[in-house]
């Protein structure tokens, strides 16, 4: 025991550094609260605090890949990585904030698929230059991505004035919600059994956690993610009505990154490395996660929690862009290769569709 490593030297730097950002930010949003501090800075010291805290979570998963394998790791990941846009995402609907719940799942898919993609082939591109992948897997998580995003727009179609389940947005959008967290968990034992695993394994850059010391910091992460997203909640309406911007953009840029694209920079460190295979996964894996696994259950719990249910029907902005995100990310995979001029493509496309909410309305209190 004397010569065991240190919980210092097992953390690292990365790690010392995102439980300082966690800590501090969890004591710091806390105090502001106490003291009645101006609801923007709550706001924003909560955002920091969860993307630490969504940070830590990938790194307690990555741990645990070292002792169950990347494939069991995968699964860790989609249940434990998207922790904090679902508690943010609760607490939300339980205030009745319906638009931006929505269009933070919309967001996340599009920081996935557009603003961390676009960040790893840019930052891969420039440091590497042309990048090499094997395009067969790419392909296959592609196209299963734009399956699920076609399984989203179907009750924003059929629900439309004229169409079948016109007057029906509620019950259809559960009906969906089901048949894809359906797909989701027949996906689990498949890839159990062998199927192509939903994640990777990263390297790791110093000793393995004891199985202690990552299921303490998993446990300890959620519990900070459940307790600041209440807070985080609480000062959204008044910080989004003190700073003038609309509900829709928060959710898309705002919400989704703190909540989820954080913890994915995994993929730009990957890329960084040249391990393309590896920062695609990741990311893409990510988007698909959050569009068969994340969004139907927040779509049926809203029937519970939320004043106003939450549907699958969508702004035609919104459709227009997530389906335009994932067929462009298909296309720019199908040849197995990146450049950083492909990821400043993505890049683009994600501030504009980001400026296409911006003007929208403002909230009021």
């Amino acid at each position: 025991m004397a010569n065991a490593p240190s919980i210092r030297s097992l953390l690292g730097r990365r790690g010392l550094i995102l439980l300082a950002v966690a800590v501090t930010g969890v004591i710091l949003t806390a105090i502001l609260r106490t003291t009645g501090a101006n609801d923007v800075a709550v706001f924003g010291v909560a955002a920091v605090t969860l993307a630490g805290l969504a940070a830590l979570v990938g790194e307690g998963t990555d741990q645990l890949g070292h002792r169950f394998g990347p494939t069991t790791t995968g699964i860790l990941q989609s249940a434990l990585g998207n922790l904090p846009e679902l508690f943010i995402s609760l607490f939300a609907l339980r205030q009745g904030l319906v638009v931006l719940v929505q269009t933070a799942l919309i967001g996340s898919i599009l920081g996935n698929s557009l603003l961390v993609l676009g960040l790893a082939f840019f930052a891969g591109g420039l440091k590497n230059g042309r990048q090499v992948f094997a395009a067969g897997p790419v392909r296959t998580i592609s196209v299963i991505l734009l399956l699920a995003v076609a399984a989203l727009a179907i009750p924003t179609i059929a629900t439309s004035p004229g169409g079948f389940d016109e007057g029906h947005a509620i019950e259809f959008s559960a009906f969906v919600s089901v048949v894809l967290l359906v797909i989701f968990a027949a996906s689990i034992p498949y890839s159990l059994s062998g199927g192509k695993g939903a994640s990777a394994e990263l390297p790791s850059d110093g000793p393995a956690w004891p199985l202690r010391l990552s299921l303490g910091l998993l446990v300890g992460s959620a519990a900070g993610a459940a307790v600041v997203s209440d807070w985080f909640v609480e000062a959204l309406r008044p910080a989004m009505a003190t700073l003038g911007v609309s509900e829709a953009f928060v959710g898309l840029v705002v919400v989704a990154i703190a909540g989820n694209a954080v913890e994915n920079l995994a993929g730009v460190q990957a890329a960084l490395r040249n391990r393309t295979d590896l920062a695609i996964s990741l990311i893409q894996n990510s988007s698909l996660q959050v569009a068969i696994a994340l969004t139907p259950i927040l779509v049926l719990a809203s029937l519970f929690i939320s004043p106003v249910p939450m549907t699958l029907v969508l702004a035609p902005t919104l459709l227009a862009a997530v389906a335009l995100a994932a067929i462009l990310g298909a296309l720019i995979v199908f040849d197995g290769e990146s450049t950083w001029l492909e990821g400043l493509m993505l890049l683009g496309l994600y501030l504009i569709i980001a400026a296409s909410v911006w003007y929208g309305p403002r909230v009021t209190i």
